[in-house]
């Protein structure tokens, strides 16, 4: 791949660029701000480590020169602002659509066939606007979530069970936040049942730890995370160029899968070269699908909010 761009030059967007860059994805990557200098200086920054860090991938940064992004295979979306003391959830949520609309489109404009991966927040709502603004199918535009709060997920599981985390396999679905679904029963460690290693109490702590796995590190740090939803979004990236076919916990839009439509929430997806290439529809049990349909009402619950404010038009 010639070229893959990062908009959004913040903490979550320079990491992603970062690692894309180590991984030797393609030949160059665009990071884009709206700051003055803050792109450029980033960029610079990443591409001195080349020679220590072994890879070629020229990282180059601009302040809105969307035409520096032309020709640009995969567009992970970073761009928007954090929710700041007064400001309600409604102008947050308006805040950040506008913005997304706003780079999806003019990126889109000289790159109409990239691969768009979401990652600012509110995380499902936003994919849902960027495929709004893209106007192309929704396998083509999705959002990084569930790869994100699994490996909070496995990380604490790994620290519980004092093992490696590459040795555990686990899936979340639903949306984003404190309504995501753990799978207790897609979680193994080697093929051994996770049930069978740890109690439900701990199985219990662990998983509400997830959900507010977020919280806990804008608490210890003042700010949100940006080390692994970098990495995340990266690593689908990687997915997509390599022609993976991973199977990744992904924010697709569904159209019946699972009895939901018309609505962007995490499930799990084959993810390849063309982006979403299948969703895969598991055999939930009662309570699994109930919590999924809980998880979606919160979702469309913050997209009916989007769709009153009218930011599309007719």
């Amino acid at each position: 791949m010639d070229r893959i761009t990062v908009i959004g030059a913040g903490n979550v967007g320079a990491t992603c660029a970062n690692v894309i860059a180590h991984k030797n994805l393609t030949k160059e990557v665009v990071l884009v701000d709206i700051k003055e200098g803050v792109a450029e200086g980033k960029a610079l920054d990443i591409w001195q480590t080349s020679a220590i860090n072994n890879f070629d991938t020229r990282v180059v940064g601009v302040t809105n020169d969307y035409l520096r992004t032309k020709g640009s295979g995969i567009v992970v979306i970073t761009s928007g602002i954090p929710r700041k003391p007064g400001m309600s959830r409604d102008d947050l949520i308006k805040t950040n659509a506008s913005i997304i609309m706003d780079v999806t489109e003019k990126v889109i404009k000289y790159s109409p066939e990239a691969i768009v991966i979401v990652v600012s927040n509110p995380l499902d709502v936003m994919t849902h606007v960027a495929w709004k603004a893209a106007n192309k199918p929704s396998r083509k535009v999705f959002g990084m979530a569930g790869i994100l709060d699994t490996g909070r997920y496995i990380a604490f599981l790994a620290n519980a069970l004092d093992v490696s985390p590459k040795d555990i396999q686990a899936l979340l679905l639903g949306g984003h936040g404190d309504s995501m679904v753990p799978l207790r029963r897609y979680t193994s460690v080697k093929g051994i049942p996770i049930t069978e290693l740890l109690g439900k109490d701990e199985i219990d702590k662990i998983v509400d730890r997830t959900r507010k796995g977020g919280g806990e590190l804008v608490n210890l740090m003042g700010t949100s995370a940006w080390y692994a939803p970098g990495a995340a979004a990266a690593q689908m990236a990687e997915s997509i160029v390599d022609d993976q076919k991973r199977l990744f916990p992904v924010c697709a839009r569904l159209n019946g899968e699972y009895g939901i439509k018309d609505l962007y929430i995490g499930v799990p997806v084959k993810l390849g070269k063309n982006g979403i290439e299948e969703i895969i529809e598991l055999n939930l049990n009662q309570r699994e699908h109930k919590m999924l349909m809980d998880s979606a009402d919160q979702v469309r619950g913050v997209s009916n909010i989007l769709e009153g404010m009218n930011l599309f038009g007719a």
